[in-house]
């Protein structure tokens, strides 16, 4: 096992009816910013029990924060910040609105360009406004992390930044808030938080057993519940151990002490930057295409998985791994998520463009052991057609 240094200051509050508990989370003479996306928060009554949980406080909102937070609208934010003298920032929402809070909260205070936050991936932050979020569509863990990813529209840039300055104060988990959530974006939500707990956990053996034993629960859990939470849902069980899996998966803990991945997500960012395909989809294109693509890479792992997750233990090696990406596919798919990208109408003459994009935002190196070139690149999109 690697060392590691491991610390996650987020308060998670967790539960039914726990969004009243924000009186005693937010400070009293707070001037609050509500930042969500569209107009679900609103119509769900979601945004009407927060407003009502801050009682007297100054509060002021700010909506229409993209599903890929854009640079553009996230300035707007700053700005009004800036203007009104907002101290405290609460997201209301899914990863992207945590996510575009959290550039928010860095960029107010930021001497230069913004940008440059993204472009050096948090390593120029030097502080940022307090915050808080209450969850509303389980997926990203950004709920309990300091990453963010944000879009830039005017260059199609998709870059990711972190920072020790951006954990949430703390997180409302309330499972009660996804009942109403589309069925495609539930989907989304657990293709999303298997692949992360797959970019943590599909490297080599190195030796982190109690890691690998969390990550693999994870997926054994995010597996079982699949297709209940799609079925049932206002299954409260069901649902509050998908907001949990989804938390769990990307806060730090699995991810201590053992080589991680992310060329999936890295990938899958250029094709929804160009092509505008949600982000939970691309992973289930690009994440069987680059097990097998580099299965000799990962053969000890693949192995591990096949036997510890999808109970393969029959047949050679090439047979249990083979049956292993086809079990993760055959997930995917029985969500209603497709798995190839000709079924969003691109073809390998769009491939060159996704490796252009690559190589401009410089992850030309990608993977543990950083040896997924744009050759490897080109050859994973190739093998998701």
């Amino acid at each position: 096992m690697q060392n590691f240094d491991l610390h996650n200051p987020t308060h998670i509050v967790f539960g039914a009816r726990t969004v009243a508990r924000l009186d005693e989370l937010v400070p009293t003479k707070a001037r609050v910013l509500i930042l969500y996306g569209g107009d679900s928060a609103r119509r769900t009554g979601t945004l009407a029990e927060v407003r009502a949980a801050l009682g007297e406080r100054d509060v002021y909102e700010f909506g229409g924060i993209e599903p890929n937070p854009s640079y553009e609208t996230l300035m707007r934010a700053v700005e009004l910040i800036r203007w009104e003298g907002m101290d405290f920032l609460l997201a209301v929402g899914g990863g992207s609105v945590i996510d575009g809070t959290k550039f928010v909260a860095a960029a107010v205070g930021y001497e230069g360009d913004p940008w440059e936050i993204m472009e050096t991936h948090g390593a120029t932050v030097r502080g940022a406004l307090p915050f808080g979020s209450v969850l509303t569509l389980p997926a990203t863990g950004s709920e309990m992390n300091s990453g963010s990813v944000v879009s830039k529209n005017a260059t199609k840039a998709k870059l990711v930044f972190s920072s020790p300055h951006v954990f949430p104060r703390f997180s409302i988990l309330d499972p009660t808030k996804t009942y109403s959530l589309p069925l495609s974006q539930v989907a989304n939500g657990v293709v999303d938080a298997f692949t992360h707990v797959m970019e943590q956990y599909m490297t080599y053996p190195a030796d982190g057993f109690v890691q690998d034993r969390f990550a693999e629960g994870l997926l054994q859990t995010l597996v079982e519940i699949g297709l209940q939470v799609l079925s049932e849902p206002d299954n409260y069980n069901a649902r509050a151990n998908l907001m949990w899996a989804a938390t769990m998966g990307l806060n730090g803990l699995i991810a201590a002490g053992v080589p991680e991945d992310w060329s999936t997500h890295m990938i899958g960012h250029e094709l929804t930057a160009l092509h505008g395909i949600d982000h939970a989809r691309t992973l289930a294109i690009v994440l069987p295409a680059n097990m097998e693509v580099r299965r000799e890479a990962k053969r000890g792992k693949l192995l591990q998985y096949a036997g510890r997750v999808w109970r393969l233990t029959e047949g050679s090696e090439e047979q249990r791994i083979d049956a292993a990406i086809a079990r993760t596919r055959m997930f995917f798919e029985s969500l209603g998520v497709p798995t190839r990208l000709r079924e969003y109408g691109i073809g390998a003459s769009q491939i060159g463009a996704v490796i252009s994009q690559l190589e401009a935002h410089g992850m030309t190196a990608l993977g543990e052991r950083q040896d997924v070139t744009l050759a490897v690149s080109r050859r994973i999109l190739e093998a998701g057609l």
